[in-house]
This record gives C-alpha cells, sequence and structure tokens, in this order.
C-alpha cells in the first residue's frame, strides 16, 4: 500500500509540499458516535438512527480502487459505471479492480481521463452491474461546524467511517511534485477535522443529508513533530469542483473547461547565495499565452502578482489559482537585475 500523502504544515506558515498517495489525517475513532455524555441527551437516539441511516446508505455508493501499485476509494457517479476518484489514486494505471461496498468479486474497470491539476479522475466498469450513484451537495453551502462522516477504504479496512466537522473552507492547498510532474495547486478546499488514513483517497466526505460534500485527498503533518500526523487536519476536495471536471470527463472524454487560470510560463524556484529563495525564473513563455503577448521572456525572475510576493513557484502557483481566467493581473519582475512590472491577461489552465 502507498505512503499516506501529507501536507506539511509549519507552526508561522504553511509549508505546502505532499507526498505521494493515501490521505492521513487526524484521530477520530473508526465508527461515528454521538457527542460524549449524549447517550441521555434529548436528541440523542435521533442523531445516532440518523448516523447509522446516512452510513447504510451511502456507504453503497463508495467502492475500493485497486491497482499494482496500491489502493484507494472512489466514488459511484452514475449507473453507466462511472467512478470519480483522486487521479493520484490512478497514478500511471490505465486498469483497475474494483470492490462495491455490496460486497461479491472484484470488477475490471479502466481510466476515462485524468486531471491533476484537481487532482480528480474518472474511471468507468467495464461491464457495471445495478449501481447506487452518490448525491452530490452544493459544497459553497458547506458550513465551518457542519458535522460530516469521512468514508473509504482506510489501510484497506472496507467500508470505514469517521466523523468530524468542517474546520474550515476555501483552503487553497500545494502539492508537491511527484513522478517528475509539478505539484498541484488545489484551491476552494475543505478542512475537516474527520480522521483521512492511507486509502480514504477519493472516498466520500458527507454531510447529515447523506451527501457528499468533498473528496478526502490529503492530510497535514507538523514538520516539528518530525513529519508525523497533525491529528484533526485534513483536506477533501469540494463537491462542486469534482462533479464540473467529472461531468465533463464522463461527457466528452477530457476536461474541457477547467475555470483555471494560468499565467503561461514554466518557471523554477531562484535563490540567492544564501539559499534563500528570491523569485521564479521563466523557463519557458508559452506561445499565444498572456505572458507571451505582454512581453514577460525566458530568463525574467517573477517576485510579485498584484504586489503579491511569489518568491518560490509554489507561491507563484497558488496566486495564479486564485484568479480567474480572462483576469488582468500586474506582473512585476526582474530582468537584467532591472524591476520591471506588465500587465498580463490570464488565460485557462
Amino acid at each position: 500500500m502507498r505512503r499516506p500523502r501529507v501536507v506539511q504544515f509549519a507552526a508561522s506558515a504553511v509549508v505546502l509540499a505532499v507526498v505521494t498517495t493515501g490521505c492521513t489525517g487526524g484521530g477520530a475513532d473508526s465508527e461515528p458516535t454521538p457527542p460524549a455524555g449524549a447517550g441521555t441527551a434529548p436528541g440523542a437516539s435521533n442523531l445516532q438512527q440518523s448516523y447509522e441511516s446516512i452510513v447504510r446508505r451511502v456507504l453503497t455508493s463508495v467502492v475500493q480502487i485497486t491497482t499494482s501499485e496500491g489502493l484507494g476509494s472512489g466514488i459511484i457517479y452514475d449507473q453507466q459505471g462511472h467512478i470519480v476518484t483522486n487521479a493520484h489514486v490512478v497514478g500511471r494505471a490505465k486498469t483497475f479492480q474494483v470492490r462495491l461496498a455490496t460486497g461479491g468479486s472484484p470488477l475490471p474497470a479502466r481510466l476515462v481521463a485524468a486531471f491533476p491539476p484537481d487532482d480528480l479522475a474518472v474511471i468507468k466498469l467495464n461491464d457495471p452491474p445495478s449501481l447506487n450513484p452518490a448525491e452530490f451537495a452544493d459544497s459553497s453551502r458547506a458550513r465551518v461546524g457542519e458535522i460530516v462522516l469521512a468514508m473509504g477504504n482506510p489501510l484497506g479496512l472496507s467500508g470505514s467511517v469517521t466523523e468530524g466537522i468542517i474546520s474550515a473552507v476555501g483552503r487553497s492547498v500545494q502539492e508537491p511534485p511527484a513522478e517528475g510532474a509539478a505539484g498541484a495547486t488545489i484551491t476552494s478546499m475543505i478542512q475537516t477535522s474527520a480522521a483521512i488514513n492511507p486509502g480514504n483517497s477519493g472516498g466520500a466526505l458527507v454531510d447529515l443529508s447523506g451527501r457528499v460534500i468533498g473528496i478526502p485527498t490529503l492530510a497535514a503533518s507538523d514538520p516539528q513533530l518530525g513529519g508525523g500526523a497533525a491529528p484533526g487536519i485534513g483536506f477533501a476536495i469540494p463537491s462542486n469542483t469534482a462533479t464540473r471536471i467529472a461531468g465533463q470527463i464522463v461527457k466528452y472524454g477530457r476536461v474541457v473547461n477547467s475555470g483555471r487560470a494560468q499565467l503561461g510560463i514554466t518557471g523554477a524556484t531562484v535563490t540567492n547565495t544564501s539559499g534563500t529563495p528570491i523569485g521564479v525564473s521563466v523557463v519557458e513563455v508559452r506561445a499565444g499565452s498572456g505572458a507571451a503577448k505582454a512581453g514577460i521572456q525566458r530568463g525574467d525572475v517573477i517576485t510579485a502578482i498584484n504586489s503579491v510576493k511569489t518568491l518560490t513557484s509554489a507561491e507563484l502557483s497558488e496566486v495564479v489559482a486564485q484568479h480567474r481566467p480572462g483576469q488582468v493581473v500586474t506582473v512585476t519582475f526582474l530582468r537584467d537585475q532591472t524591476r520591471g512590472s506588465v500587465k498580463v491577461r490570464l488565460g485557462q489552465l
């Protein structure tokens, strides 16, 4: 089984980095329970029944996905056998074995398409039986403090459930490079205290109406603890992003409208003699891009966008990801030790 994806945080600032695949999170129990002392509180019985009903209903929409390198989870998207999961769960694989929560032998599936910039992918069962597609919520209505359940197959323990709350919304998280590819910057992520462990990636973060509000993807670690898991800090891709990307892949076989901005350059972090990052050197300018039209050249060192410092590639990616295609930004750069700035109309990733 692959090691979990882990987002590292420093005490004073976010250090946006991730390792391989899977997820690791905080320390909740493996089964949802009412709050301590709620056994005699009015309404506790109704809450318990609500949890049990949600788990019974939604788990049939969550599958286990196995590749030659490991396993993860997925969510049944439609009756035609499409399953949405994380791009890092599928990795470079083209074929998969899928085990349904209802039991039976593993079913063969194939990759439809992956979209690494949002860490999402869609696979399809070759010969789908009768399925129970998940119902997706409007993640723009997610509220901090809302109770959620994470469902998936952590450590290969199929049909596992953990409980927590939505701790924050709108987080931007930078994944580190993997398998030679640049790390993705994922925006608008939902932070949750529900425990997320290896194998939970691609599963379901569910609200108390039984609808999928997010896809558990990443978990945090604290470098001050030697990179160990930071309890109760996990991240899920919002359902609105998942359905927007998955819907395009199902319909077109690829993503035709990412809704994500791009500057139009390939860059690398530059450091000074003491090893401190000072900007992003432009390695390549894509022909026809906003950067090319604005006159940005190879060798320029980008230091800020709209006065927000971008001293590393991760910072540059995060700032660009917070904008929309078509927006005009001011890019500050150094060229031959001379500071300059230009207006750039962002393109679409």
